[in-house]
């Protein structure tokens, strides 16, 4: 089946303009052209669905072009070993986010700053304690 850069756009729920920007940034191969429109093939619609999980996965479009033309499964290990430790970082982060909103939703004093668990988490930071890594344990 061949797509127009609407309809492609379209089935992944996308702007014609990122499809655009893809092809300028080396993601997606060109499209061919028929009376000066590009028409895009079952390996563009594959693609599209292999950048859209990558940058689920956190990678940036950048990182996405060097994963795809990783010349051997060592250098994609690499690269994906890489983004995974970074995700960890980013979810110990949101715990950490989540932790601190949920104490302040349930905590009890009428002044937070007066609450015992803020005050220890206030000096910890002071100390240069990294939360997310000191509430992870």
């Amino acid at each position: 089946m061949e797509y127009s850069i609407g309809e492609l756009a379209d089935r992944f729920g996308l702007a014609t303009h990122v499809l655009r920007h893809w092809e300028d940034v080396g993601l997606l191969s060109p499209a061919r052209r028929v009376g000066g429109r590009r028409v895009y093939g079952a390996a563009h619609v594959t693609r599209v669905a292999e950048i859209q999980l990558g940058k689920d996965a956190g990678f940036s479009l950048e990182q996405l072009r060097e994963l795809f033309a990783a010349p051997d499964h060592q250098r994609r290990r690499e690269l994906l070993d890489g983004q995974l430790a970074q995700v960890r970082e980013r979810i110990a982060r949101l715990t950490l986010a989540q932790t601190l909103l949920e104490h302040g939703l349930r905590c009890r004093h009428p002044d937070y700053q007066a609450c015992p668990r803020f005050q220890e988490m206030v000096l910890a930071r002071l100390d240069g304690v990294d939360l997310a890594v000191a509430l992870d344990h």
